[in-house]
């Protein structure tokens, strides 16, 4: 028996998901059928794929096996549909996207080129913090992304970076560090910090550039979003450090921003799998970023 590319997805989807309702959402597809269609991939292979428990679903070696090879199998699947797409000029096709939250009001221009360059390119975008739009290219649910360098796993990506930010000190109106004009990391000393979540690479950067000055960060709270983070400092949580056209953004509320002495920035940059080629979608939004630097005049583009 010939197990069809759909099934592998519907498996995917349900490892991704850990729920039969959730995934079954997703796929527009009944719970039932979606029982059926994994219990057909467990007949064909006699083996227990998953594990139906109280707190939901848990892969069985095999499960996790199937799921590694899924990834693979539908990635070269979707790399073979671009390909064969690209032959008739990139009339069609599918771009698998990955943008962090906090980048999607900076990257629409190009979103908005790459629409109306490539009408009949089906765009799908998901949101990932920085290290999940590498695990996802990784798992070959993504052909590109937007991320914030450095990458995690440099040695399994490629990077084009594309435009830099200087990262400012945000700090509630009053603060006695407003007199300053410029701080340094030692200014934060045992003040709670607003910190980015885990997955955030700005995250991992911060820590970095704290301790390298002999600084360990207080974090008090922790946020993937910039506008709370801007309030929760606002209500005097806690300071933070965010990017400049983020805080371009913040000029209604109460509010003080300040340089960093070591003249930290926010590198922003598409990333994708060294080891495996783009498909045609992804490089023709590739050449559409860097024609977008070389235009705007960024040395990035070079």
């Amino acid at each position: 028996m010939n197990i069809p590319i759909k099934s592998l997805h519907c498996f995917m989807v349900l490892a991704e998901t850990g729920s039969f309702t959730r995934a079954a959402e997703k796929l527009y597809l009944t719970q039932p059928t979606l029982s059926k269609l994994i219990q057909r991939l467990e007949d064909h292979w006699q083996q227990q794929l998953i594990i139906r428990g109280p707190h939901g679903l848990a892969l069985t070696q095999a499960g996790e096996l199937m799921l590694l090879r899924a990834q693979e199998i539908l990635g070269h699947w979707h790399l073979l549909d671009e390909d064969l797409s690209h032959l008739s000029g990139l009339q069609r096709g599918n771009l698998k996207l990955g943008v962090c939250p906090m980048m999607s009001s900076l990257v629409i221009d190009l979103l908005t080129g790459f629409r109306q360059s490539y009408p009949g390119v089906n765009l799908e975008m998901s949101e990932f913090g920085g290290f999940g739009c590498e695990r996802a290219l990784l798992a070959n649910t993504l052909d590109i992304a937007f991320t914030a360098l450095p990458a995690t796993h440099e040695e399994e990506l490629t990077a084009q970076p594309l435009t830099a930010y200087p990262l400012w000190a945000c700090l509630p109106a009053g603060h006695a560090l407003s007199a300053k004009d410029v701080l340094d990391w030692s200014d934060f000393g045992a003040l709670p910090f607003i910190m980015y979540n885990e997955d955030f690479a700005l995250a991992k950067l911060l820590h970095k550039r704290a301790r390298a000055a002999g600084v360990e960060l207080n974090i008090a709270y922790r946020s993937g979003q910039w506008d709370f983070i801007a309030t929760m400092v606002e209500a005097k949580m806690g300071l933070a450090i965010l990017p400049a056209p983020i805080c371009d953004k913040l000029s209604d509320k109460a509010l003080t921003f300040r340089p960093l002495l070591d003249g930290s920035s926010w590198q922003l940059a598409l990333i994708w799998r060294s080891h495996m080629q783009l498909t045609p979608a992804a490089d023709a939004f590739l050449r559409l970023s860097r024609a977008h630097l070389a235009a705007t005049g960024d040395p990035a583009a070079e």
